[in-house]
């Protein structure tokens, strides 16, 4: 009796091991895919109709396609978090969605989604130019996609990251930023034609980096660009901060003889600088210099994004990202 015993014993125990054996060698891995809209953010509540129309392009070319937003200002993810603590705010504002409210950055936004069991990522920047933050998301894919593991290559945290370009581009032959410049000097069409019905130029306010030299040549590209494309309208743009400045921006306007102007921010969203740097009443604003010097200014405080056209360039710049890598969104 207890021979049969020990043999049951030994024959389950035997059993176990093949089928834990059978299961680890059959071990496949499912690819799964999803994108993080990497987005500057902003803490001014309108102006989050220019990033969910983003989100609602992307969302509506890739509907089978986990879609996550993820901010890469610390001080603006550090204010709707203090938001999300307080309750009077939630009740205020039923309209803010909950994955603002609590917005991570792009690298913990990635944690929870390989934590998921996501392995297949698009990180698409919301950003106009190839700045620094730009760059930043660049190191970014690249430490992730050297990331190894010890056991075999199948196990590695990530099959796939690829990183989509900013509207006015990026570097390389395979998506000339040339060819991005001229898509969006004709996607904002409908600012110049304001401009025309005023009889004015047309001002954009971008934002800049001081300290990063060749963001303005962008801007001083497209600017130009835009010149010849609506030869009917003069249109110059400067930066909040670096080149070229508000003082650049007149000298154009009257070298040209221009008295009017349309003044808009060139940003995703019409946030904070576009309130106060652009709009105020105060003496160093856009709107106060422009007066000052002379200038008939009408204000338009409209962000890039709530452009549809415009939003569905970063739709567009993501479907490149995955074609290259080899990444099928659905």
């Amino acid at each position: 009796m207890k021979l049969k015993s020990l043999f049951f014993t030994v024959v389950g125990i035997f059993l176990i091991l093949a089928a834990n054996a059978q299961a680890s060698g059959d071990y496949k891995v499912e690819h799964k895919n999803a994108i993080v809209l990497a987005m500057f953010g902003t803490t001014v509540e309108p102006a989050l109709e220019g990033l969910l129309n983003i989100r609602s392009k992307i969302n509506a070319k890739y509907p089978d396609t986990t879609v996550k937003i993820a901010f890469t200002s610390n001080i603006i993810r550090k204010k709707w978090q203090h938001r999300a603590e307080d309750p009077d705010y939630i009740k205020a504002h039923p309209e803010i969605p909950a994955d603002v409210l609590h917005v991570k950055t792009p690298l913990a936004t990635i944690a929870d989604l390989q934590n998921d069991g996501y392995d297949t990522i698009v990180i698409q920047p919301t950003h106009v130019s190839m700045g620094e933050e730009f760059l930043d998301l660049h190191t970014y894919v690249d430490a992730l996609m050297n990331m190894g593991t010890f056991k075999k290559a199948k196990y590695k945290p990530f099959n796939k990251v690829a990183l989509g370009r900013p509207a006015l581009g990026t570097y390389g032959q395979e998506h000339p930023y040339a060819e991005d410049i001229e898509t969006v000097a004709r996607i904002v069409e409908p600012d110049v034609k304001l401009a025309m019905k005023e009889k004015a130029g047309l001002v954009y306010m971008g934002h800049g980096n001081e300290f990063f030299p060749g963001n303005g040549g962008a801007y001083l590209e497209l600017a130009s660009k835009m010149r010849r494309i609506y030869p009917d309208v003069v249109t110059a743009i400067g930066n909040v901060e670096g080149y070229p400045a508000i003082e650049d921006v007149i000298e154009l306007l009257n070298l040209y003889g221009v008295k009017k102007v349309v003044l808009k921010p060139f940003m995703i969203v019409a946030g904070d600088h576009s309130i106060n740097d652009m709009a105020s009443e105060e003496d160093d604003s856009w709107k106060s210099i422009l007066d000052k010097n002379g200038f008939e200014v009408i204000v338009v405080k409209k962000g890039l994004g709530e452009n549809d056209n415009f939003a569905n360039i970063f739709a567009d710049h993501a479907a490149d990202a995955a074609k290259d890598a080899g990444i099928i969104l659905k």
